[in-house]
């Protein structure tokens, strides 16, 4: 680098970045985010220094990770649809009925994601970027129904968007009115996806006890 103001060459002195500190940051960012999608999955609209509360940490220290709340919220938005996709596209059971409660079982395990996806997308302001990072997941539901209904094992008396849709709203609605730390959340979530799907609570408790990895924890 020249010194503009005596024309001489100067090495400028880096200060090396230890490996701690930055496994410090990187914990930090992380704990932040998980507090964050705690406080959403409460509140929608839960604010910078509630996050930071729940981090343990100070809002100037959070600023020091995000610039602004919205970019919490974006990197929440993303975390979680990571996951759901992921699981999504794993669940590959030839019957539909067994794939919806698969599904329905394996997105309870990430039950705070999953309330803080629930709160994000019944908040106008991300409702569209939501929506958007969750669509691998939507496809999928509707690829189930449509091949349930094509096979008889899912109720046809609604079309697939609608049957879908319905199916999307009661996994919201249960996780908004269940407790996740309930022994029986798991059961309650498959039970009520499966029953917008056509099959009786005698019906889906009997799969249930079909497949009981359906409910281990």
């Amino acid at each position: 680098m020249i010194n503009l103001h005596t024309g001489v060459q100067v090495r400028r002195r880096l200060i090396p970045v230890s490996t701690s500190t930055r496994r410090d940051a990187v914990e930090n960012r992380a704990g932040i985010l998980t507090a964050a999608t705690a406080a959403i999955g409460h509140d929608p609209r839960a604010s910078i220094d509630s996050i930071a509360r729940r981090a343990g940490l100070s809002r100037r220290a959070l600023y020091g990770h995000f610039d602004d709340r919205n970019a919490i919220v974006r990197e929440v938005i993303a975390a979680g649809a990571e996951r759901f996709n992921a699981i999504a596209a794993g669940v590959d059971d030839a019957d539909a009925r067994v794939a919806l409660a698969r599904l329905a079982s394996e997105l309870w395990r990430e039950a705070a994601h999953v309330q803080a996806a629930a709160a994000l997308a019944l908040d106008d302001a991300h409702l569209a970027e939501t929506s958007a990072a969750l669509a691998p997941l939507r496809r999928r539901i509707d690829q189930i129904v449509r091949r349930g209904q094509e096979a008889g094992e899912l109720r046809t008396d609604l079309p697939a968007p609608t049957l879908s849709r319905l199916l999307e709203e009661t996994g919201r609605t249960v996780v908004a009115r269940v407790d996740a730390e309930s022994s029986t959340a798991r059961a309650i979530a498959v039970c009520a996806v499966l029953g917008i799907a056509g099959l009786s609570w005698t019906e889906a408790r009997a799969l249930l006890a079909e497949h009981p990895d359906l409910e281990a924890s």
